[in-house]
C-alpha cells in the first residue's frame, strides 16, 4: 500500500521540469537484464572502499578457480595443483 508523501518546499517539482511525456519504467526490463545487484555483509563490505575492487578481486578469484580446475584436469584430479 502506497502512502502519500507530504510535499514540502524543498521536495516539490520545479515548475520548469516536465514529464508530462515521460513514460514511467521505460528501461527497467533492460536494465534488471544486465545488472546484478548483490548485497554483501558488513564485515565483506569493510575489506573493499568501492565497486570496482569487488569487482577487481572476483575476476581474480574466477581465474584463479580457472587455472586450479584446468590444473586438476591435467592431473587427472590427482596431487595439489599450483596457481601460475
Amino acid at each position: 500500500m502506497k502512502t502519500k508523501r507530504k510535499q514540502n518546499s524543498r521536495s516539490a517539482m520545479r515548475s520548469e521540469y516536465d514529464f508530462s511525456g515521460g513514460v514511467r519504467g521505460k528501461y527497467a526490463s533492460q536494465f534488471s537484464e544486465k545488472a546484478n545487484v548483490v548485497v554483501l555483509a558488513p564485515d565483506v563490505a569493510k575489506a573493499f572502499p568501492n565497486s570496482n575492487a569487488v569487482n577487481a578481486a572476483l575476476r581474480l578469484l574466477v581465474k584463479l578457480a580457472r587455472v586450479s580446475r584446468r590444473d586438476l584436469t591435467r592431473s587427472g584430479g590427482r596431487g595439489r595443483s599450483t596457481v601460475e
